[in-house]
Formats: C-alpha cells, sequence, structure tokens
C-alpha cells in the first residue's frame, strides 16, 4: 500500500482514448501521483454534451479503488480535467458536484477544459502559453490576472481550424499525395507512395475518408508520414511541416501575455513527429516571441489535473476561474 499520510487529492484527465485517474498528497510544492487508474473507454457525449452519469460509473469505482489502495477515507479537492468541458460541459457541472460531495467528501471541485489541465501540467502556475497539440490543436494564455482571464486560439476543430494540427498536417500531406497522382504542381511522388502504402490506391480515398466519423483521426495518423518523408528531405513534406511550424507559433503569439517572467511550452502527441517539426518550430517562435522561451512541458495534463486540485485544497490557485474553462465550486459533503 501507497503511503498517503495527509491530506490525498484526486485527479482525472477524459480524452478521446479514455479515462487517466490519479491521486497524490496535497501538501508539497509539487503533486506527484501515488497511484493511477486507466478506463480504455472514451465517455460518451450525447443532447446534453459530455455524459455525467457515464463519467461517474467509471470515475467513482477508480476513485474507490484508489482510495483503498492509499488508505484515504475521502478527496478533499478533486479536478477533473475533460476534452469538450468548455462547449459540451453543462451536465458535467450541473452533477458532478453534488455527486463526488456525496461519495467523496469532496470540498473544493475544479471542472476544467482539456487545455487548462494541459497548461497547469506543462508550465504550473506561472504566466505564459501551452500549446496542446494531436489530432487537434488549442493554444491557452494567461498573465494570471482574474481581469484578462485566458485567452484562446484555434481548437476549432478540423474543419474550421487546428491548423498546425495532425490532422491538418496529413489532409496536407494526402492532398500532396493527390497532387502527385494528378500530375499537378506541388506534389510529392513520396508522400504518393507513403499513401498508397497506407490506404491503398489513392483514388479510394475520398470514399473511405469522408463518410468516417473519425476522419480528424484517420487524417492525423498520416501525420507520422509526413514526418518520416520529411526527415528523409521530401521538400514538399518540410514544406508542409514548415507551414505547420508557422501555425503553431502564431496561435501561441496570440495568446501569449506581455511582460517579463512568460513561458511558452508546447505538449501533446503531435511534438512526437520530433526534429522535421521542432526545428521550424523553435524558428518561428522566436520570430514572434523572442522575449519568451520555449520551456519543456514539466508534465502531462493528468499531472496537471492533480497540481490544480493540490493547490485548491491548500488555497493556492492562481490560475484564472472561468465560467468554462475552470469552475471551482466547493460542494457541501452530503
Amino acid at each position: 500500500m501507497a503511503d498517503a499520510s495527509g491530506d490525498v487529492v484526486l485527479g482525472v484527465d477524459s480524452g478521446g482514448s479514455g479515462l487517466r485517474i490519479a491521486v497524490a498528497r496535497a501538501g508539497g510544492a509539487t503533486a506527484r501521483p501515488l497511484a493511477v487508474r486507466t478506463s480504455r473507454e472514451p465517455v460518451r457525449t450525447g443532447p446534453a454534451g459530455i455524459d455525467a452519469d457515464h463519467l461517474l460509473s467509471q470515475l467513482l469505482p477508480l476513485a474507490g479503488e484508489l482510495a483503498r489502495e492509499v488508505g484515504a477515507r475521502d478527496f478533499p479537492a478533486v479536478c477533473v480535467g475533460a476534452a469538450g468541458m468548455a462547449s459540451m460541459g453543462d451536465d458535467l457541472r450541473a452533477r458532478l458536484p453534488g455527486a463526488l460531495a456525496t461519495a467523496y467528501g469532496v470540498r473544493g471541485l475544479a471542472l476544467a477544459a482539456d487545455a487548462v489541465t494541459a497548461y497547469a501540467g506543462a508550465l504550473g502556475q506561472r504566466p505564459g502559453a501551452v500549446v496542446a497539440a494531436g489530432t487537434g490543436m488549442i493554444a491557452l494564455g494567461t498573465d494570471l490576472t482574474g481581469e484578462a482571464g485566458w485567452r484562446r486560439a484555434d481548437g476549432w476543430g478540423h474543419l474550421l481550424g487546428d491548423c498546425g494540427s495532425g490532422a491538418w498536417i496529413g489532409r496536407a500531406g494526402l492532398e500532396a499525395a493527390l497532387r502527385a497522382y494528378d500530375g499537378r504542381p506541388g506534389g510529392s511522388a513520396a508522400l504518393l507512395a507513403r499513401a498508397e502504402a497506407v490506404f491503398g490506391p489513392v483514388t479510394g480515398l475520398p470514399g473511405a475518408l469522408y463518410p468516417r466519423p473519425d476522419r480528424p483521426a484517420v487524417l492525423a495518423s498520416f501525420a507520422p508520414e509526413v514526418g518520416r518523408c520529411a526527415a528523409a528531405d521530401d521538400a514538399v513534406a518540410r514544406g508542409i511541416l514548415g507551414a505547420a511550424a508557422g501555425h503553431i507559433a502564431d496561435a501561441a503569439a496570440a495568446v501569449c501575455p506581455p511582460g517579463a517572467g512568460r513561458a511558452v511550452a508546447c505538449t501533446g502527441g503531435l511534438f512526437g513527429l520530433g526534429e522535421p517539426l521542432l526545428a521550424p518550430l523553435r524558428t518561428a517562435l522566436a520570430e514572434r516571441l523572442p522575449d519568451a522561451p520555449l520551456t519543456p512541458a514539466a508534465g502531462t495534463p493528468l499531472d496537471g489535473a492533480l497540481a490544480l486540485a493540490a493547490a485548491l485544497a491548500g488555497d493556492r490557485l492562481k490560475l484564472p476561474a472561468d465560467g468554462k474553462l475552470l469552475q471551482i465550486t466547493r460542494p457541501a459533503p452530503g
């Protein structure tokens, strides 16, 4: 059994790949996970947005397992970070405070967009900007003042935005493959070969792609192929990643607050493409934000959820509250 002397807080990260739940001590400078549980079933969405009943059906039993493992009777503070919280989190905001207060005596609850937990995991509670990029892309920034609050850029989805994201890079790579197939300018024979190796004959791409409900993920699955072609010095692939880096840097610059002490961090699976993306991104950020150093992300969104819960428990929360992005409630235990 893990040693959990002192109050223990709970952090939750809910996204497209399921739930990750962890506990940490409330005190101390960092909230290091004592134990972690995972559910690989993504929380459903419906007419009311994110389904609170479905989330609770997974969260409450896993939280109970963690409480028993670390010897905790309750959780004084919890942070739930969820993809879609800002636009589809009304059911969670209505249902979670009472349910968690009744089940685990929760006295402080932070309901956060996943971009906020990504920010807290990457930079902690310091001013700056964080770009979270995987299949999609969003940038979030704050100067920690309640007046300015949070500044957001992009995150508008693969049809209207998410510029520079995995879906954006994958789509651009497939377009270049189709240009090569047609004999139009801007095509890449290398990307055409990779597209046919992954998806089969490119003439079948529209029929295979357009009806799928997971189009962004399918498009993003081709981004690593663009990265490999760029690493092999394909000029078109290098140009796509250079343009993606520019879009990412534009979003960071749009949200990064002015002043000393700010920092910029990038987090998410997209940056696993490595130097073919990171090299032009460092250049683009240095051009747009010369006084804001690029800082390695300190942790994950789950680490951020734990840090927010610990700060809430210790009355140390500095990140600005917001009705959609970071709602703080103090429910009365049932």
